[in-house]
Formats: C-alpha cells, structure tokens, sequence
C-alpha cells in the first residue's frame, strides 16, 4: 500500500494550495463565467485553475500513478480497469455553493487502491477547514493551526436513549426514514449542507446518518469517504455493502447510506423509505 503519513500530509498542503487558489475568484464570485458542462453541472474558471494545481502537484508526489479528475477526460475503462490504484480528484466540489457565495465547497483528493478510497482530503477554503485521514492511520480534522483526531459516533443500542441526527443535501433535501428507525430514537434532528462536508460531519460525530438517493458521481464521494472510514464510519449501497469505485464504466455511485456506527443493525435500510423527500 501507497499510504504513509508523509503522503498525507502532502496532500492536505495540496488541497489547501487548491483551496488558496479558489478564494481568489470567490472574492468576485459575481463576476466569474460560468459555463454548463454536458452533464448539466457547472464550472467556472476556479474549477479549472485547482484542477490544475492538484493535477500538476500529485504528477510531482507520484508520477507512476494515474489521476481521474472531474475536470479533464475521463479515460477509458478498458484502461482504468487494470489499474491497482490511482488518484480520484473533485477539484471544487459543491461549484453550486460556491456560486452562490454560502461557503459550502470543498477540494477533494482521494487515492483509491484496489477500488478502495484508502487516503483523503477535503478542504473547505471559505471555512479553513481540513479533513483528512488514511486508512489504519485515523482522521483528523484541523481548523486554523489546530489539529485533532476525530472519529465517528457510536449509537446506543437500546430505544429511545439519545437523538438520530440525520444530513441531507441542501439542494436534494432528506428522504423519509423508515419507521424502525425513527421508533429507535426519542426524536430525530434534521439538517442540510452542501458538498462531501455532509459526510465529515459524520466523521467527526456530529451527525450520525446521510441517506442518498439521487445521482453522485464517484469523484464526489471518494476524499470523504476515505476520511470517514478512517474514523469508525462506513458508506453503504443498498445491499448494505461498502460503496467501493472504478468497478463498471460509468462513474455514477449507487445510491448510498452513510452511517457513523457500523455496529448498529442497520439492516432495515435494506426495504422502504427510499423514495420521497421532506420539505
């Protein structure tokens, strides 16, 4: 494996450069293009230049392995799939948010290996906000100078002891939770945020469950997820496996539960639930 601390921390000092980088356009938000790409997703020109400093700086840390980017071409699966390990990078992730000036994007960089996301970074600039972690090494969350070890939530076993805090997407909302879930729990607290932040909250036990049901795409999950497992969490598919990447040509995850406490018996995720969404 790939992963030592050195990498890391490479990496985050990556992802904060990146994270520079984009400040400077966020300060005239207003007055920066934005184009729609074929997916309908937009980009600006803060996407690029990150890009640009993540593609260059990983080339520099590890020219033998191979880098998917959000925005540069996706290269043939017929190649990919003989990849062991490769960087997976969403170089502002959340262009929505940063668009409309709330503080919610991030820098993303994950190396995957073996269609596991083993290191990540997410950076949120507007917040000088780092998460990070590596697989056998733990997660950390730094703000400012200070850095701390996080990790994810355990939940109690027995009924109606503690609140289920619950995250969705700012622009999706939250589907319904099935009945057995909320009968566990005195009440339920719900939010919403933008990016793979949702994911980090879990990590550092903020938030205990993202439910997602509408279409992401694998560079958007991979940093986060990386930091979450690192931190006791797990993101799950449907079947309750581990979401996992570069498996089949398209790019697009399943959809997926993101839970803090993989002890708890989540198997009633596996029926209902799914489909609508709250106001």
């Amino acid at each position: 494996m790939l992963v030592t601390e050195s990498l890391l921390r490479s990496i985050e000092a990556l992802s904060i450069e990146a994270g520079e980088k984009i400040m400077e356009f966020y300060g005239s938000v207003s007055e920066v293009a934005v184009e729609t790409k074929a997916d309908d997703s937009p980009v600006t020109a803060a996407d690029f230049a990150a890009n640009d400093i993540i593609v260059n700086g990983l080339q520099a840390l590890t020219p033998q392995l191979p880098i998917i980017s959000e925005e540069a071409p996706l290269p043939e699966y017929s190649l990919r799939k003989t990849w062991p390990r490769y960087w997976l990078v969403d170089p502002l992730d959340g262009t929505k948010e940063f668009i409309a000036g709330n503080g919610e994007f991030t820098v993303n960089i994950a190396l995957i290996e073996q269609s596991i996301p083993v290191m990540g970074c997410v950076y949120a600039p507007a917040m000088q906000t780092l998460y990070s972690g590596a697989l056998g090494f733990g997660a950390w969350k730094k703000t400012g100078d200070q850095r701390v070890l996080i990790q994810s939530k355990k939940i109690l076993q027995a009924k109606k002891q503690e609140v289920f805090r619950v995250i969705g997407s700012r622009a999706y909302g939250i589907p319904d939770l099935p009945k057995k879930i909320i009968d566990h729990f005195s009440s339920i607290e719900y939010r919403r945020l933008g990016s793979s932040l949702k994911l980090c909250l879990i990590a550092e036990g903020e938030v205990d469950f993202y439910p997602r049901h509408r279409p992401t795409k694998e560079w958007d999950t991979a940093a986060a997820q990386a930091v979450l497992e690192s931190s006791g969490g797990a993101v799950l598919t449907p079947t309750l496996e581990p979401l996992r990447y570069n498996l089949k040509a398209e790019i697009l995850n399943p959809s997926f539960y993101v839970v803090g406490d993989q002890g708890f018996d989540w198997s009633v995720l596996k029926t209902g639930g799914e489909n609508s969404t709250l106001s």
